[in-house]
């Protein structure tokens, strides 16, 4: 206390013989300009890091997701080669010896019938040939080939066959060596008993196969490649390097700090995402040149910064007369705005600078009251932003395009049980995964429940009886999407549905006067009465991911305000039912304004 009073009184001292313009700017100068300044320097800094890293962030998502496309596009290659060599019918028709040309023929056309159009179903396949050393049938110079010393992208054809099958592998990738832009696939063609009867031949076109996602990467600022199990560089943006080994091009001196971001070599930093087959899809990233547009804006920010507080020095030296009364004035009523009454205003009698402050504080006492209802509005729309980046951590086109490759499978194997499964399962993400969407019919709501109970009964058949009570007249209504998926979920994961006897879940949709009531009961095991009151509370987290109850009554609040509610009653053994309310709309509601 007397150490505070002491320096007080030096202070008052050393000031007493200035000017009140000195004083406000020594004071300005010691308050706020030295400490902007420096609050400025360190948030530059640490901005810059933050930026640095969001950069690596989403490189590391795009390399990600890249690399799942290649590991598609690869996958698709070898079944066609794999399905191919494993081919019992071909298999046994290659080994076995033939005794008259009809015998031959008969090989002949099974082959030509069952792997002729095989290689029309993908782009970019060049040529398709089954190569075989059977001494006793032809080839045909369609697919069935024999090895000789004819030219094979770049080499004879027995010396590629026999390293195809003195190869350990079965498949292998290579780049033609007369065109390091042509792709030659081989897989041998074995028995059950490991013995090799010829090897499947496929030339892709590079352009066809990888050109696509290899094509003008991080608009510019980085380089792609695709490196196989033996370290050679099958595919690159960087057109030079394909077909080099790994270690006789420019990428090998960053392969060895491979995704050690903090140790850039030159302003490069190489992200290495591993795929199938032993092979690895790596981006040799500009960083330099990816942060050019962030320091231009930090130096634009930065001037401007320094072009204020000079401009603010200027104005505070300018204040002469009457300062203490009118900043007092000024500070009786911002006092009523930091008690939240913004309707207050200044009379403004003179046209200095402090007048301007005047009119600026009548200004701005009505711009902050905008400001603070922009900021409610912001933070709804970030809770709806967040709700969407949480539906998004799943890419549709890679799910769909998988269960149509998985859909395709089981038509072939005839599998009805897999077709029912993978339909259920289309119809019930074709809702879930639709990011643009957050409304939807109760008509869409209801099919999402019955996919997703259809895949359920798949899983536990006839342990659990669905009880649909839906009307008709509802059908047509808005509600918020995914309400009821959620809740039926935890009849299984948490109610332990399907080990009770007699199971039973009852779904009801139904019109109240001007609401509807959507109901959900089970007859599980129910819960405890402090479970139960936790659940009501909102305070109980459960241990299985998902949306849970939270994350419903917080989009219902956020739609539908005091209207939307939900009910939870629950007994030991006896079950749950789960009651949820919310308003007539014949149009699609939208957030509500206003709620904090």
């Amino acid at each position: 206390m007397k150490f505070g009073q002491s320096l007080e009184r030096s202070i008052i001292r050393a000031t007493r013989s200035m000017n009140m313009r000195g004083k406000i700017v020594l004071l300005y100068g010691l308050i706020v300009f030295i400490p902007t300044v420096l609050l400025a320097l360190g948030a530059g800094y640490l901005t810059f890091h933050n930026v640095r890293s969001n950069y690596l962030l989403t490189i590391k998502e795009a390399v990600r997701q890249t690399a799942q496309s290649i590991d598609f596009r690869k996958q698709t290659y070898d079944l066609l080669a794999t399905r191919t060599a494993t081919d019992g019918e071909l298999i046994s028709r290659l080994s076995r010896n033939y005794a008259d040309m009809a015998e031959q023929l008969e090989t002949v056309k099974y082959v030509d019938r069952s792997f002729l159009f095989t290689a029309k179903y993908l782009p970019g396949i060049e040529d398709f040939r089954i190569y075989h050393t059977n001494d006793t049938l032809v080839q045909d110079g369609g697919l069935l080939w024999k090895p000789e010393n004819r030219m094979l992208a770049g080499m004879p054809e027995r010396d590629w066959y026999e390293r195809t099958i003195g190869d350990p592998g079965i498949l292998s990738w290579t780049n033609a060596q007369d065109d390091a832009r042509k792709l030659v696939v081989s897989r041998k063609i074995m028995d059950g008993y490991g013995r090799a009867h010829g090897a499947i031949y496929l030339l892709l076109d590079y352009n066809d196969v990888f050109a696509e996602p290899l094509d003008h990467p991080f608009n510019g600022a980085g380089d792609l490649y695709i490196v196989d199990q033996d370290a050679r560089i099958i595919a690159s943006s960087e057109t030079a390097a394909i077909g080099a080994d790994l270690s006789a091009s420019s990428l090998d001196r960053y392969w060895r700090h491979a995704n050690q971001v903090n140790d850039a070599i030159a302003g490069k930093v190489l992200i290495v995402q591993r795929i199938a087959g032993g092979w690895s899809v790596a981006a040799l990233v500009h960083i330099e040149q990816l942060e050019k547009q962030s320091k231009r804006i930090y130096y634009a920010v930065g001037v401007g910064i320094a072009f204020f507080l000079l401009l603010s020095v200027f104005l505070i030296t300018a204040v002469v007369k009457n300062v203490v009364w009118r900043i007092r004035k000024l500070g009786s009523r911002m006092t009523d705005i930091s008690q939240g009454v913004f309707e207050v205003t200044v009379r403004n009698r003179d046209r200095d600078e402090l007048g301007e402050l005047e009119v600026l504080f009548n200004s701005m006492s009505g711009r902050l009251g905008r400001l603070v209802e922009e900021n409610t509005q912001a933070n709804l729309k970030e809770r709806e932003q967040s709700f969407k980046a949480l539906q998004a951590q799943i890419n549709p086109h890679f799910i769909y395009n998988s269960l149509s490759l998985i859909r395709w499978r089981a038509m072939d194997l005839q599998d009805e049980m897999q077709l029912r499964t993978i339909d259920a399962l289309t119809t019930f993400y074709r809702l879930a995964l639709n990011n643009r969407v957050n409304v939807t019919r109760i008509r869409d709501e209801v099919g999402h429940l019955k996919a997703y109970l259809e895949i359920q009964q798949l899983r536990y058949p006839d342990r659990v009886q669905a009880v649909w009570e839906i009307d008709e007249d509802t059908l047509d209504l808005y509600t918020i999407k995914l309400l009821l998926q959620p809740i039926v979920e935890n009849c299984y994961l948490h109610g332990d549905i399907t080990k009770r006897p007699g199971a039973l879940i009852r779904i009801a949709v139904r019109r109240e006067e001007r609401s509807v009531r959507f109901l959900v009961q089970d007859n599980g095991k129910g819960m405890t009465a402090s479970v139960l009151a936790r659940v009501r509370a909102g305070d109980y987290e459960g241990t299985n991911n998902g949306f849970g109850m939270n994350n419903i009554r917080e989009r219902l609040r956020l739609y539908f305000g005091d209207e939307g509610r939900l009910d939870i009653d629950s007994a030991p053994d006896a079950g749950t039912s789960v009651s949820i309310l919310i308003p007539v709309c014949e149009e699609r509601p939208e957030l509500k304004r206003g709620e904090g």
